[in-house]
C-alpha cells in the first residue's frame, strides 16, 4: 500500500469515527479560510489539518485550549509565518467549542 492509499484509509477510518463532525470541522476551517487556500471549489482543501485536529479534541477542553491545538496544527501544516497569530484562531476554536458542547449535551 503506498502513500496515496495509507492516507485515503486513515481519512475514511476517522470521517468514519467522527461521523458529521468531520465534515463539520472541514467546513469550518473552508468558511474561515485561516491559511487563505479557499478557491471556492476545493472544499477538501482542510482535510489533512481536519486529520490532525480531531484526535487531539477531549471532551473537557475549553475554547481556549481548542485554539491551541488549532493553531499548532496550522503551524505543523503551513508554518509558523502562514499561521499567524493564535489569535487568528479564536473564532473557530469558540465555534468548535460550541458545536462539541451541542453534541455532547444532545
Amino acid at each position: 500500500m503506498g502513500d496515496k492509499e495509507r492516507y485515503a484509509a486513515r481519512r475514511a477510518a476517522l470521517r468514519q469515527r467522527y461521523g458529521s463532525l468531520y465534515d463539520f470541522v472541514l467546513e469550518l476551517l473552508f468558511e474561515v479560510d485561516p491559511a487563505g487556500i479557499n478557491f471556492e471549489t476545493n472544499t477538501d482543501e482542510y482535510e489533512p489539518e481536519v486529520d490532525t485536529i480531531l484526535p487531539r479534541l477531549r471532551e473537557d477542553q475549553t475554547a481556549e485550549d481548542l485554539q491551541r491545538i488549532v493553531h499548532e496544527e496550522f503551524m505543523r501544516w503551513f508554518g509558523v509565518e502562514t499561521a499567524g497569530d493564535a489569535g487568528k484562531y479564536l473564532g473557530i476554536a469558540r465555534r468548535l467549542h460550541a458545536e462539541l458542547e451541542r453534541r455532547r449535551l444532545s
